[in-house]
């Protein structure tokens, strides 16, 4: 069980410094099934975040995109610390907006 805690909270710490190898390495060598979900949808928040925050920066031009950045900019940081914090206090996580893609 602990063994699981810590890789999900790995899988969610990786927003912060490899956000997609990690997902890929942690889905590939964990046979949990909770964990595999877990690491496909936070690799499918972070591919999603990332077109989100590019098609924002393009739109800076029309203004709009600059809040939309730091709405995006703060759902990156936010959403995996909550991951971490519902790891570390053993409860289910799902990553908003994957989450229903990846059941």
């Amino acid at each position: 069980m602990m063994e699981n805690t810590g890789l999900k909270i790995l899988v969610h710490a990786s927003a912060f410094f490899a956000p997609f190898l990690v997902p890929v390495i942690v889905f590939l060598i964990s046979q949990d099934k909770e964990v595999k979900k877990l690491s496909i949808q936070a690799l499918l928040f972070q591919l999603a975040l990332g077109v989100l925050i590019f098609i924002s920066s393009l739109l800076i031009v029309f203004i709009i995109g600059i809040p939309m950045l730091i709405v995006f900019g703060l759902m990156g940081i936010i959403i995996p610390i909550m991951g971490i914090i519902r790891a570390l206090n053993n409860e289910q996580f799902d990553y908003p907006i994957v989450g229903s893609w990846y059941q």
